[in-house]
């Protein structure tokens, strides 16, 4: 297993000895990580979660107690996974095939959901892979994502829809007096909108 002194793995958790986790990670009780994973410095694992084989996070990951994070999911810097999230891995699920044989690895091609810099994933919402996350976008509690979600987006509701844009800070956006600009009541940042996608003004 490749990780340093400063990483808190509980007795109760399963941590694959081929996993590689970063300094300052903490993986808490009844959490599985399985082989191949690399994971990144001060995340946190709560209790109960699973992280699939092979899965990729980056640095400052947040999955909360019983998530489920499929194996090929990659998730950037800062993601948020709430608890008993679910990234799902097979777009045409059976137990079976067609003969009635029990299906193994080898009759389907697992594909991952993908969550970029920042966004948020709120409880029991599911993601349904082949999807992408766009940075800082969030995804309400109990959403179902069919779809891929644009960097900067709020959405909610099975299946998901834009309800509006979040900023970095998480908080939703506020239309300025100007066409397009949006503000964050928190931090005063101003974005642009632009054909459906949202992006910060650089100053």
């Amino acid at each position: 297993m490749t990780h340093s002194a400063s990483v808190r793995i509980v007795d109760s958790a399963d941590v694959s000895p081929n996993a590689s986790i970063g300094d300052g990670s903490s993986i808490w009780h009844l959490a599985q990580v399985r082989e191949d994973v690399r994971m990144g410095e001060n995340c946190v694992v709560g209790r109960g979660a699973y992280v699939g084989t092979g899965v990729v996070m980056g640095d400052n990951c947040k999955v909360q107690n019983y998530a489920l994070v499929y194996e090929p999911a990659k998730l950037g810097d800062g993601v948020f996974i709430g608890p008993a999230v679910v990234l799902t891995n097979d777009t045409y699920p059976r137990a079976i095939n067609p003969d009635g044989s029990l299906k193994s690895a080898h009759d389907w091609e697992p594909v991952g959901v993908t969550i970029e810099r920042g966004a948020s994933v709120g409880a029991r919402a599911t993601c349904v892979a082949p999807v992408t996350i766009g940075a800082w976008a969030t995804v309400a509690a109990g959403a179902v994502v069919v779809k891929d979600v644009p960097a900067y987006a709020l959405v909610a509701g099975v299946p998901a829809r834009r309800l509006g844009w979040v900023g970095e800070a998480g908080v939703p956006l506020n239309p300025a007096d100007a066409d397009g600009v949006w503000v964050c009541p928190s931090t005063g940042d101003r974005y642009i909108e632009n054909d459906g996608t949202l992006s910060k003004e650089t100053v």
